[in-house]
């Protein structure tokens, strides 16, 4: 039976002897099973059914049906006479499938590909009889086997190898983006709660979101002032109780306490206080040194305001009585109340601190000051408010404060419940006795009584550690988990807090659903917000523009691929076609073509020593960076090989139609001639298939070229098929035909294989064309997917940064900067902050007149309108400390209508120069004052104090933390400004000796009595003539004044 190649399924052979039912069964049986299993696996994967190790346990069976159908196919065509070409395109077909769409690893990629090919050229060797009657054209078209699926096997781990880069890229974008977007969430947590530290919700809001506007402004270079007035965040609350109380005793303890001591001294009481204060509904406004002073009412009005204010000084009467017994410490607590209406918020525009301001609120200090110690000192307003809740006793206030007589305020004292009643047994800690006592110093037994209390340290729910171990970004490398702590791989640390444990699963779940989210989205059917529902193109045009206008890293690595496949379709040329002049003259033109775009993209690698080349290596950088470019050379580079595959099929030269006249040529010489050219078409087609793979080798360029490039190919090659001369070969008949030979007799069937033939080569084409435009059109969109995640990342991190720098300035607005970073940083042992300066500059700055200019009544919004000058003046105040010159000036807090700042608080490298600075800065804040004074028509004048000294630093307050500074300095600073006069700097004689050193001019005033500290010589700083004008001492003052009144005797 003469020799009949079988390509693929050949159904249409006729005659009786030639019909195989059971073989034809068999194949269709195969089609049939592995189109089921097919579509069983699609559905599954599609609707996520399948787990991890279970999707590769699929590749597998589906590498092994398409190799069983294979094979089946194979061994079918061997029945009849296998040829050494048969089914090379499927076999081709499935190692790039292995290679592109069945989830191999790299490593089981390569070994399924390797077991394919050699399994086929093995098996269609043994079948051919290639081991048993070896002949060169057998081997030939073995070894041409071999070229094709080395082609396949390197485009397709080409393949693997780049779609897995961009996977990994994409992967490492999306836990960046659930990692950013946690620690923002994070970021918002602790920006809330610094903001609620400080500030009450109604205000806070507000002011956060004015600063992110700011800082957007500010970022845009677009900032435009819409007024000539700063932001004032102040409302008005009526029927509210103001509480002030006042530590007596205390500075005596706080001159034998450590820095440490007094800080966490400070910081028990006035916790506990804040605990008071929270379960008698009060809010605390401010802490003074050792004044603390609060507000029922605020910021929803209560009717048992005036209850909860004296229920709350009363147990902080109870809380220092507690203290004292315990102690031994000669400490006491003055309570004053009063009740009526407040202006509350925030002025200013640095170290925000939430405050009061009313005629009340001045009453309510007053009738803390005229109190006594261990009661609770009222107004007749407060007690009619109180509804008879407590008893009173006459407080007689107007004999202890002369504002209390003049404004005739009638004043009582409460009576405690629990003095009525017999003493509890003691809950506290036992008081130290004999010896142990004398030698305990009081500070110590105070600290550690205190301690026992167990108030909450400041910003405890800032602390670092909860961002540190909530977002991987901010864990050091020493201690950094894995980088996908999915919940399936990862075991809960048993001695983590529950807490923490949940802060971590949420971080797996977010994770979690981030990647399922990801690996979910199927660009074919999945609906987007980002995309058109046809085809992957972006809705903004913008964004579609700056995808396309994108440089594309690694992109020579395509040119240097599609090479590798000229390279194995010229060794299939030079294996099997017949050596023409035509053969050479197109592959040599191609090559040069190819040498010419790999020497531009590689020149700047190659050149790189040659200074002479330096355009040619600039122009082989922009292949990567160049859209016109790189498209340009893609599409030359694709369109040289999608011609070389075919272009030598027409010039092949074939015998002519028929046997001309004459010609005695045996048939089994021409069969075996036309048996060589039909060979050599299958061939063709493969080199097709491998020019297409070519063209998908350019992942990242535009899938619009490559699907006009694959589509006119297609075409072409279609019809250079249709009419190449083999195929109209009569002569085939006899040699590839339905042919037979039973008892002599031949029957034929002209051209009824080649028709199925031609329908099998375009059915292989079509095969790989629409395998290539759908996995091109994949890899398009999660291009386009990375980009877009890449884009959501940036946008992210942006709002992470403004984030960041609101938590900045929120943070440097309660402390000062070097403050700021003891609480931000990765402090796991110790959470307190506390200071010991051996020189700092004090200064108190305030506007006596405004107590006159204020009023309220109707025409002034109630007081809102002078508060609104006041914020005026501080705003412009703090401005100041924005010049570089004062950098060193860091202001503490106001109180009221006065300005407080200090400058010594970081180091600097001239001894002393921070109190020159200090005192240029006051200079600076009368001028900014006689500003304000001619753009309001007012007439206030500043009168500041200043001293310089030792002072303690530190932060208490765990609910509403806050930096302040104490010692014998901040107390004569104050007293320095109290006693003082409008429009001058008043200074002690130490201060003066320092700035006359410094060159600035003193002025002795003289001795004027200091409450507390008995006489004291002060001296004004001359601000008119400011430096270098020579030192004045009170002696030289007294003689000239002598000499003046001889001269006048």
């Amino acid at each position: 039976m003469p020799a009949k190649g079988r390509y693929f399924l050949n159904e249409s052979e006729e005659g009786p002897d030639q019909d195989d039912p059971s073989g034809l069964q068999a194949v269709l049986g195969t089609v049939f099973l592995t189109l089921a299993v097919f579509v069983v696996l699609y559905v599954l994967v599609y609707v996520e059914c399948l787990v991890r190790w279970w999707l590769r346990a699929s590749a597998l069976l589906i590498w092994a049906c398409l190799l069983t159908l294979g094979y089946v196919l194979v061994f079918d065509s061997w029945m009849k006479k296998a040829c050494a070409w048969e089914q090379v395109p499927f076999f081709l077909f499935i190692v790039f499938v292995v290679y592109t769409l069945l989830p191999f690893s790299m490593h089981g990629a390569v070994v399924v590909g390797v077991i394919s090919s050699t399994s086929h050229l093995l098996v269609l060797g043994a079948l051919m009889g290639g081991f048993s009657t070896p002949s060169v054209p057998l081997g030939l078209q073995l070894l041409a086997n071999a070229v094709i699926f080395l082609c396949g096997n390197l485009t397709g781990a080409f393949h693997k190898h780049q779609m897995q880069d961009a996977s990994r890229d994409l992967f490492t974008y999306t836990v960046k983006c659930v990692q950013i977007r946690r620690k923002l969430s994070i970021e918002k947590r602790q920006q809330e709660n610094l903001l609620l530290s400080v500030l009450p919700a109604h205000i806070s809001m507000g002011m956060k979101l004015a600063i992110i506007e700011r800082l957007k402004e500010c970022r845009d270079r677009r900032y435009m002032p819409d007024n000539n007035f700063h932001s004032l965040y102040v409302k008005r609350h009526q029927n509210v109780s103001i509480l002030y109380a006042d530590i007596v005793g205390f500075t005596q303890l706080a001159s034998d306490c450590s820095p440490k001591e007094l800080v966490v001294v400070l910081n028990e009481l006035f916790g506990k206080f804040d605990q008071i204060a929270k379960a008698n509904e009060c809010m605390r406004i401010k802490i003074l040194g050792d004044c603390y002073y609060c507000v029922s009412g605020l910021p929803v009005s209560l009717p048992t305001h005036a209850r909860n204010c004296v229920k709350m000084g009363l147990d902080m009467c109870e809380a220092i009585k507690q203290v004292r017994e315990a102690t031994g410490v000669d400490i006491s607590m003055r309570v004053g109340i009063h009740s009526g209406n407040v202006l509350c918020g925030v002025i200013g525009l640095h170290k925000w601190q939430y405050d009061v301001w009313s005629h009340d609120v001045s009453l309510a200090n007053r009738m803390e000051a005229a109190g006594v110690p261990g009661r609770v000192h009222i107004t007749e307003a407060t007690l009619n408010h109180l509804d008879k809740a407590y008893e009173v006793e006459d407080g007689h206030g107007q004999q202890r404060d002369p504002y209390l007589k003049e404004m005739n305020v009638r004043t009582y004292l409460v009576i405690d419940p629990r003095s009525q009643q017999p003493p509890r047994p003691s809950q506290h800690l036992p008081k130290p006795k004999g010896n142990a006592a004398l030698k305990m110093r009081a500070s110590v037994r105070m600290t550690r009584y205190l301690e026992s209390w167990g108030a909450a340290r400041p910003f405890a729910h800032l602390s670092h550690r909860e961002s540190a171990s909530s977002s991987e970004t901010a864990v050091p490398t020493s201690r950094r988990p894995k980088a996908i702590p999915l919940r399936r791989h990862w075991t809960p640390d048993r001695s983590a807090s529950p807490k923490g444990r949940s802060e971590d699963d949420s971080y797996d779940d977010e994770m979690l659903s981030a990647i399922e989210g990801l690996s979910s989205t199927r660009p074919c059917c999945s609906k987007s917000d980002d995309f058109y529902s046809v085809g992957s193109i972006f809705l903004e045009k913008g964004f579609e523009r700056e995808y396309r206008l994108a440089p594309i890293p690694h992109a020579r690595r395509y040119f240097a691929c599609a090479s590798l496949v000229f390279v194995c379709i010229l060794l299939i040329h030079v294996l099997l076609t017949p050596r023409m002049a035509t053969l050479g003259v197109s592959f040599g033109l191609v090559a040069c073509v190819l040498g010419l775009v790999l020497g531009l993209c590689f020149a700047d690698e190659f050149l790189s020593c040659c200074p002479a080349w330096g355009m040619l290596q600039a122009i082989s950088e922009r292949v990567e960076t160049q859209p016109l470019l790189r498209v340009s050379l893609a599409v030359l580079t694709i369109g040289s090989l999608l011609t070389i595959a075919i272009v030598n099929l027409p010039l092949t030269p074939f015998p002519p139609l028929g046997p001309s006249p004459g010609n005695k040529t045996s048939p089994s010489a021409m069969n075996s001639w036309d048996r060589a050219l039909c060979d050599l078409l299958q061939y063709y087609t493969c080199s097709c298939i491998l020019a297409f793979l070519a063209c998908s080798v350019f992942l990242r360029m535009s899938l619009e070229p490559k699907v006009v490039l694959w589509t006119v190919a297609l075409v072409a090659y279609q019809v250079l098929f249709s009419l190449s001369p083999c195929c109209q070969w009569d002569c085939c008949v006899h040699s590839w035909g339905n042919l037979t030979e039973t008892n002599g007799t031949r029957s034929s069937s002209p051209c009824g294989l080649w028709r199925d033939l031609r329908m099998m080569t375009l059915f292989y084409l079509v095969l790989f064309y629409a395998t290539l435009l759908m996995l091109s059109r994949q890899i398009d969109y999660y291009c386009r997917l990375d980009c877009l995640w890449k884009k959501k990342f940036k946008k992210e991190h942006e709002e992470f940064e403004t984030m960041e720098n609101v938590n900045r300035l929120l943070l440097e607005n309660v402390l000062p900067a070097h403050v700021a970073a003891h609480f931000i940083g990765d402090k796991l042992t110790e959470d307190w902050y506390h200071q010991s300066y051996d020189c700092v500059c004090v200064m108190f700055a305030s506007v006596p007149d405004f107590k006159v200019f204020y009023t309220e009544c109707d025409v002034n919004k109630e007081g809102l309108e002078c508060l609104r000058l006041l914020n005026e003046i501080i705003a412009d105040f703090d401005e100041l400390l924005l010049k570089p010159k004062f950098s060193s000036v860091e202001k503490i807090k106001t109180i009221g209508s006065t300005y407080m700042a200090a400058a010594g608080l970081s180091d600097l490298e001239r001894q002393h120069a921070h109190i020159g600075i200090m005192v240029e800065f006051s200079i600076a804040l009368m001028s900014k004052l006689d500003g304000i004074n001619r753009h309001s028509f007012n007439s206030f004048r500043l009168r500041v104090g200043i001293n310089h000294g030792p002072v303690i630093a530190g932060v208490i307050g765990a609910r509403k933390p806050q930096y302040d500074i104490w010692g014998n300095t901040v107390n004569v600073a104050s007293r320095m400004e109290s006693t003082g006069e409008l429009g001058k700097i008043q200074v002690t004689e130490e201060t003066s000796t320092v700035l006359q050193g410094l060159g600035y001019s003193c002025e002795c005033r003289g001795l004027i009595n200091v409450k507390g500290k008995g006489e004291l010589r002060t001296y004004f700083v001359c601000t008119d003539t400011a430096k270098f004008q020579g030192p004045r001492s009170c002696k030289f003052e007294e003689l000239q004044n002598r000499k003046d009144a001889l001269n006048s005797a």
